[in-house]
């Protein structure tokens, strides 16, 4: 019979000692409460918040012009850099002079020929040296005459094609050297005019009559309800609508193809901002102001069931509020028409922590929280 070796025995007892160990150490009961996700919470503000309906448009130039040449001759000279903004008045274009300049010594020779020897024949007929008729004749032609220096001297200044307001001016369309109005009229180039200018935009008919509604209840004449109607335009990279301008016109029909009416506002445009083609982001407030309870706009979300707001109830868990979210105020943060009260703890920061019916620990936002709580956002 083997007998057992006392070495391995006593090296084996340790590891046995150990395993106990671990073993013992697994059938211990872990700690599984954990404290509540930390979120911040604030009660809605309560402020005046302008309603307004929002649109899409572009701008169009106040005045625009197809410059032409309106008699035939070579052209001589391009008077600008293209592009360039020119004031009335400015020569543009010049077409060659000289055989208009001929034209009209010669039809001014004519007229004093033909004033001359009218004159002459008026003294004569008092002499009974004439016939009234051949002082008529020549009262004729000396009338013809004046309307030929008349002429000359309008087409002698066709030559010089210039600004018939300010504006910018497009590229130029022929160069020297060509010939041009001969048998039509030759376009040169387009003028725009850019201060002050148009956004045209479109709404449909039910924004139209909420307009009509809110704008001009008492049907009185609309030119004169929407006079003083503020438009606010903001281009595609800009923050919100930081140009303000005034309905000028609507459309008397609706486009029975779209369903929409053309409305269009007036804006100075002092620093040329825009320009024709460019697109704008357009604004309209209805009414006056209204009281309405505000939250900041990175508290409201969405999902298939529609907008919504976390909140913390007595008990210190989530609930949901389902919200009819309104207008942005002018800091970002988002009116609430309806599904919210003044009392309600509105979960503002943590949402991402925040679980339905799951306890959490409110607290209420720092100073510096509450000053930057607000989004940019329009």
């Amino acid at each position: 019979m083997t007998q057992p070796n006392p070495k391995r025995t006593s090296a084996a007892f340790p590891l046995t000692l150990t395993l106990a160990a671990l073993l013992a150490a697994c059938d211990k009961p872990k700690s599984t409460t954990q404290a509540p996700p930390t979120v911040t919470v604030a009660n809605p503000a309560t402020e005046p918040v302008q309603d307004y309906i929002d649109f899409t448009g572009t701008f169009q130039a106040y005045n625009s012009v197809d410059l032409v040449a309106r008699v035939p001759g070579y052209l001589e000279t391009v008077d600008f850099t293209d592009g360039a903004f020119v004031d009335k008045g400015q020569l543009l274009f010049t077409i060659e002079q000289d055989q208009y300049v001929e034209q009209l010594k010669l039809n001014q020779a004519q007229l004093d020929n033909a004033q001359a020897e009218y004159e002459r024949q008026e003294n004569m007929v008092k002499q009974n040296a004439t016939s009234v008729a051949e002082v008529q004749k020549w009262q004729s032609q000396r009338d013809q005459a004046q309307a030929e220096v008349a002429l000359s001297s309008i087409n002698l200044g066709y030559t010089k094609v210039t600004a018939p307001f300010a504006g910018r001016i497009g590229k130029h369309l022929v160069d020297p050297g060509n010939l041009v109005g001969a048998g039509e009229a030759t376009k040169l180039a387009t003028l725009e005019q850019l201060v002050p200018i148009y956004a045209y935009f479109t709404v449909n008919e039910r924004q139209a009559l909420e307009i009509r509604e809110k704008l001009n209840p008492n049907n009185e004449d609309p030119k004169a309800a929407l006079e003083n109607v503020p438009v606010f335009v903001g281009l595609s990279q800009e923050n919100g609508y930081p140009h303000e301008g005034k309905l000028d016109f609507t459309a008397n029909d609706v486009d029975t193809d779209t369903g929409t009416i053309q409305l269009r506002a007036v804006f100075e445009n002092d620093e040329k901002l825009f320009f024709p083609g460019l697109f704008a982001r357009v604004r309209i407030p209805m009414g006056e102001p209204k009281d309405m309870l505000v939250v900041p706009n990175d508290a409201v979300s969405n999902d298939q069931a529609g907008p919504f707001v976390l909140t913390v109830n007595d008990q210190n868990t989530v609930v949901r509020k389902n919200v009819t979210p309104g207008p942005f105020t002018k800091n970002g943060d988002r009116g609430i028409t309806s599904g919210l009260e003044s009392s309600d703890r509105v979960i503002t920061n943590g949402i991402i922590n925040a679980r339905l019916g799951r306890p959490v620990s409110p607290q209420a936002p720092s100073a510096s929280t509450s000053n930057n709580a607000t989004s940019t956002k329009q």
